[in-house]
């Protein structure tokens, strides 16, 4: 989008997992490379139930994150064996990749393109919710607060319910603001 602005008009970002642009980003940096490397050295299971667990956590990353004990990933409805498989592409080769990348809020502002960031009513203080705040900010706008939390447009198709009609609702409230 920043190098492209004019192929699109209005980007809406819900809860970006900038983990750059927070006060703990060092915390949560390191706790994301901690999941990747679970996923390469255990399986889908034993990622995502941390995965579940950092995502979940309200306010600041300790810094000793990666030396909790581990979730049970049955705790959360996901296999506790390990099918060999590593072709996840959120744990595998996204996780880091999104999580790191500094986002050129010089290039943001300066575009054509008009940028709402959004934020999830339900998920105030855990990561994305803060990161969302966060580089809403860093661009000088107010974050939209949709209803439900970071999952909340799912019906439950991916084992989230969330609340899609609300979350529609609001979405085209923004996109009928688009001037």
């Amino acid at each position: 989008m920043a190098r492209h602005p004019e192929q699109v008009r209005t980007l809406v970002a819900h809860e970006p997992p900038a983990a750059q642009v927070l006060p703990d980003r060092d915390q949560a940096l390191a706790a994301v490379v901690d999941i990747h490397e679970t996923y390469r050295r255990e399986g889908l299971g034993p990622a995502m139930a941390k995965f579940i667990a950092l995502t979940s956590l309200k306010g600041p990353i300790p810094g000793d994150f990666a030396d909790q004990p581990a979730p049970n990933p049955a705790d959360f409805g996901l296999t506790t064996e390990d099918d060999g498989s590593r072709d996840d592409p959120m744990l595998g080769r996204h996780i880091v990749a999104a999580t790191h990348y500094e986002l050129d809020f010089h290039a943001l502002r300066a575009a054509s393109t008009r940028i709402v960031v959004g934020a999830g009513a339900e998920s105030e203080g855990e990561f994305t919710h803060r990161a969302a705040l966060a580089v809403a900010e860093r661009l000088g706008t107010e974050a939209v607060i949709f209803p439900s939390h970071h999952a909340g447009f799912l019906g439950g198709e991916f084992g989230m319910q969330g609340n899609p009609d609300a979350f529609a609702a609001i979405l085209r409230e923004v996109l009928s603001n688009d001037g």
